[in-house]
């Protein structure tokens, strides 16, 4: 069927699916799908060389039939000349181990074992039959659960790995082709049971909708599909570009966004930015929908600091000031730090980044400069006893300078805009009765030089991001 062939050739180069000399898995059940696509990438062969290599899964679920469906696609393959990998699987046993739908299981177990043929062979591509029948099921299932724009667009031509060079083929076609051809192929008789969605989706709903509102559905979806598909690659291209100008950090736990920035954008634009940063952090979106999008807008969007959600996968969502953060929870406990500060020499504190350099002198032999942040200078007499550096304790309080009752260290935090997760890791110089430093901030009111002031204690704050 020379048609068959033209329009399949014709797909592959319109989305550059199959490359000269490119290692093709083919995923072949017996059935008329996927014995289409091995015998028409057998036939392309003559145009664009390619080395092909048969894969079959059996699912453990259809018993004597499915061992038939093994042996047969095996014969075919050696009648060809082609190697041929076969596995055996527990669909239905994983499934039920790892909570997920049975074709769910099947489908992440296929593709486990075509990838395990890939590597052994030098990687390449799998090819999966899917075809436009195949393409309004998916498209229809989507739009019954719930989906945007991006779940319309249905299944890819080339996704990763994977291509589907039959996806302009209608399943009326593979039946001619099948026939014409006199392929002997095997058919599965639970596709013809409606016991999953998809099989109730093409065995009742699209005849129903072909017989009471559009009798061409398939194509029209095929269309939506292709429409849909532009759009989102179009929105898709240009939120990332949105992503990299709004993002201030990305490591491999967290992201932090720039909220100004964020706030100027589309809502469209903005879910999309989340979503990214999720994927950026989780390596899917799998079990995010979107509820958790909108919620984390919505959070975003709102005008305090300090709130936050919990998601997935030990995934939060969270204010703080300027910043908006989606960081993978790590669950490390806070380390209480407290380390003996060295009179007249210094001293270096790993978890702190930082050196502290001190000298204690007559007032006289002192000149003092205000005007540098990270020298500060106190009243060494008023000290009581050993001095300290370490992290903030709960209740913690002092008195800042030019103020006469005390104040916690908490609200000081707030009025300076200090994020939650930064204020363990802000040094405090203390004696054995109060804070006398928060470093890069206020120094005490009880610590202060006085006309009365004999001796002074000068400390230098040294670390690797300021000098």
């Amino acid at each position: 069927m020379v048609i068959m062939k033209a329009k399949v050739l014709k797909t592959i180069r319109e989305y550059n699916l199959i490359e000269d000399k490119d290692n093709i898995v083919v995923g072949v059940s017996g059935g008329p799908d996927s014995m289409t696509l091995l015998y028409v990438l057998l036939d392309i062969k003559k145009e664009i060389h390619m080395n092909i290599y048969v894969a079959h899964v059996n699912h453990g679920v259809r018993g004597k039939e499915a061992d038939e469906d093994e042996e047969y696609v095996r014969k075919i393959s050696k009648s060809l000349g082609l190697q041929f990998y076969s596995k055996r699987i527990d669909m239905e046993g994983y499934a039920k181990e790892n909570k997920l739908s049975s074709e769910e299981a099947g489908r992440k177990l296929r593709y486990e074992f075509f990838r395990e043929i890939l590597s052994s062979i030098g990687g390449g591509k799998i090819a999966v039959a899917h075809n436009k029948n195949d393409q309004a099921e998916t498209l229809l299932m989507r739009f019954l659960r719930g989906t945007g724009i991006d779940g319309l667009r249905g299944m890819e031509y080339k996704k990763g790995d994977i291509i589907r060079p039959l996806l302009d083929i209608s399943r009326k076609e593979i039946e001619a082709y099948v026939g014409e051809h006199h392929i002997q192929a095997r058919l599965d008789k639970t596709n013809l049971e409606p016991i999953y969605n998809r099989n109730k989706i093409r065995l009742e709903l699209i005849p129903y909708i072909e017989e009471n509102f559009n009798p061409n559905i398939t194509e029209t979806l095929s269309r939506t599909s292709k429409v849909m598909m532009l759009d989102s690659s179009f929105l898709e291209d240009y939120s990332w570009k949105i992503y990299y100008e709004i993002v201030k950090v990305q490591n491999e736990s967290s992201i932090i966004l720039d909220k100004g920035l964020f706030l100027k954008q589309d809502k469209s634009i903005m879910q999309r930015v989340i979503r990214n940063s999720i994927l950026k952090i989780n390596g899917s979106l799998q079990g995010f929908t979107e509820r958790h999008i909108s919620d984390i807008v919505n959070l975003f969007k709102d005008n305090t600091t300090g709130k936050s959600i919990d998601l997935l996968n030990g995934i939060v969502a969270k204010t703080s000031y300027d910043r908006l953060i989606i960081e993978k929870g790590q669950n490390v406990e806070k380390k209480n730090l407290n380390y003996k500060l060295n009179i007249g020499g210094t001293t270096n504190i790993e978890e702190f980044n930082l050196s502290l350099e001190t000298t204690v002198l007559p007032i006289e032999k002192v000149k003092i400069n205000f005007n540098n942040r990270f020298i500060k200078y106190f009243d060494y007499d008023k000290i009581e006893g050993n001095l300290f550096v370490r992290n903030r304790l709960k209740g913690d309080k002092f008195v800042p300078f030019g103020m006469k009752g005390k104040k916690k260290l908490k609200d000081l935090f707030i009025d300076e805009k200090v994020p939650k997760e930064d204020r363990d890791t802000i040094p405090l110089i203390a004696d054995e009765e109060n804070i006398i430093w928060v470093v890069g901030f206020r120094t005490s009111e009880l610590y202060k030089i006085t006309a009365s002031t004999k001796n002074v204690l000068a400390i230098k704050y040294y670390n690797n991001y300021i000098i």
